[in-house]
């Protein structure tokens, strides 16, 4: 099936071809002449369908050569949707009233659908929609809007069966056509409107969404670092350490079934993060080191979803997306996975391809540290000075891009358009957004206490057998040579498989210099993600694409490492 985009010029049909096909396009020039047009695909239900835009004309009497390959082109289409100005109706329906003469469906697209509210233009879409006898469908192709319907509706579209008509007849027709379905009256634009289209332009978007996103983030650090310094440190010190010391005495204070239970502790005093026992960071660490920034996280996010948004985020990082093979609405899993890897691979789901969800789940399990990490980041690396946190972060956004520039020429597959809706702003409803946060937090909580206690469990075993003792000095070559740490550091790498966060704080009492804890920051985060995350990778990607996807971590953890070994010490 061959589709073709015809409309005046400069009435936003290559835009809406973009957001039809992609970046996935072919340019060419028209047999013989040096016309340019380009072609690409679109899946339209379970057929890949071609979509060609079409040289702009005025009119199919052509008076130039763009208008004479424009109808040459339309002898070979299937089907064609006539981009239509809204705000400039009698000047653009004359085409439209040319293509109705013609024995091809037809389906208008009645773009800059938001500019006729703005200049007061008032469209009788039922009328406009009976007089032509064809679908039209309103659409502001800047931000997306309608395109998910005109897609939908392409299945619907017409042979309209008008009469020929000639010159005069058309415009007679048109002005009719005009004066029956629009009217115009004075009016000013509410301050919805103005932030609506603030928010989807490229410049004042970006510059909206570099804001919200870097307040997001204050906000979340606030809430979480709060909750810790007011709220559970304090009931955690106050309340449990008594219990701990007590049941310390009773165990003899140390042995095997001691450490595992209560973990390691000296002088009368509990280190939660550094004790690694079941009772003291098997509750510490999620209740009071990852809950607080879950809490604020998933508040933040529901804000964010709740306003409307988190669609226009999409649209406005679309383009920017689509250079790594995803649509814009990959920014939902992976400012997911800022709170959580394992929520965040699961919402890839949205994604539609085999394609853009494994990329995806592969960047997100390399480059987006997880709530509980970034506390550990944070407060670890932090403490050396802001300067190193934000070289964490930097070769983290570094290692993103670089990596999806590479899949997106790799991976093989096709990366649909982006088709969403786009709701008005609108106050969130707390109710909604507490249910969602209790709902999501509640989730994690009965998701990572379990693999926790489990993995500190396991942990406390093998590190009683000796077994990561055999693994670091094996190890020890790549850890000590290539990314400049001690062999001590293994452990904690290892441990990053059960638990990222906590295999972090076990580098604080290795020493290390600021640099060494950049690098042993980032190879953490790049490298296997938690055993939770494995296994919604391979549920969401199966097992083969699963190991592809930890290769490609192995990879990058390895080489981001090394280059930061050799750039920082």
């Amino acid at each position: 099936m061959k589709i073709l985009l015809m409309g005046n010029p400069n009435v936003g049909k290559s835009v809406i071809f973009s957001r039809l096909t992609g970046v996935h396009v072919i340019a060419a020039n028209y047999p013989g002449t040096t016309i340019g047009y380009t072609k690409g695909f679109m899946k339209l239900g379970e057929e890949m369908v071609e979509v060609i835009d079409v040289p702009g004309t005025y009119t199919l009497e052509p008076t130039s050569e763009a208008e004479e390959i424009a109808q040459e082109m339309l002898a070979d289409g299937d089907l064609v949707i006539n981009v239509v100005d809204a705000t400039n109706l009698e000047r653009n329906l004359y085409l439209t009233l040319q293509l109705a003469e013609r024995n091809v469906p037809l389906i208008v697209a009645l773009n800059m659908w938001d500019d006729t509210k703005h200049r007061g233009i008032n469209i009788n879409l039922e009328k406009l929609r009976e007089m032509l006898g064809m679908p039209v469908i309103p659409t502001v192709a800047v931000t997306g809007q309608g395109i998910k319907e005109l897609v939908e509706n392409i299945p619907e579209a017409r042979l309209p069966h008008h009469p020929a008509r000639n010159h005069d007849e058309r415009w007679i027709a048109v002005g009719n056509i005009v004066e029956q379905v629009q009217f115009i009256t004075h009016r000013h634009h509410t301050w919805r409107e103005r932030l609506s289209d603030a928010t989807a332009k490229p410049f004042s978007g970006t510059i909206i969404a570099l804001a919200i996103l870097a307040s997001a983030f204050l906000v979340i650090r606030f809430i979480g670092e709060s909750l810790i310094g007011y709220v559970l440190d304090p009931l955690f010190n106050i309340l449990w350490v008594p219990v701990v010391l007590r049941l310390s005495a009773l165990m003899g204070g140390s042995g095997l079934l001691h450490n595992i239970v209560l973990g390691h502790i000296t002088g009368g005093e509990v280190d939660f993060v550094q004790s690694f026992g079941l009772l003291t960071s098997g509750l510490y660490v999620p209740l009071a080191m990852v809950l607080p920034y879950i809490i604020s996280f998933y508040l933040v996010l529901g804000l964010l979803e709740d306003t409307g948004y988190l669609p226009r985020l999409g649209i406005l990082m679309d383009t920017i997306l689509h250079r790594l093979g995803l649509h814009g609405y990959a920014i939902i899993p992976s400012l997911l996975g800022f709170g959580c890897n394992v929520p965040a691979i699961m919402a890839t789901r949205i994604l539609e391809s085999k394609r853009e969800r494994f990329i995806a789940a592969t960047l997100i399990s390399i480059a987006i540290p997880c709530a509980a990490l970034q506390a550990m980041i944070i407060g670890l690396v932090g403490a050396q000075g802001g300067q190193y946190v934000a070289m964490v972060y930097g070769t983290l956004l570094v290692a993103w891009i670089v990596l999806g520039l590479i899949l997106n020429r790799l991976v093989k597959g096709f990366s649909p358009e982006l088709l969403i809706e786009i709701p008005p702003y609108r106050l969130p409803a707390w109710r909604t957004v507490l249910q969602k946060l209790w709902m999501r937090a509640y989730g994690f909580l009965a998701e990572a206490i379990p693999i926790i206690l489990g993995a500190i469990l396991v942990i406390n075993i093998l590190y009683f057998l000796g077994v990561f003792a055999a693994i670091a000095d094996f190890t020890a070559p790549v850890v000590t040579g290539i990314l400049g740490l001690p062999k001590e550091a293994v452990t904690a790498l290892v441990i990053g498989f059960l638990r990222k966060d906590v295999a972090l704080g076990m580098l604080a009492p290795l020493a290390l210099s600021a640099e060494q804890l950049v690098i042993g920051s980032v190879v953490l985060a790049m490298l296997f993600p938690c055993i939770a995350t494995f296994v919604v990778l391979v549920r969401e990607l199966g097992v083969i694409n699963m190991l592809k996807s930890t290769g490609i971590m192995i990879i990058a953890a390895l080489l981001f490492g090394g280059l930061l070994n050799l750039i920082l010490q």
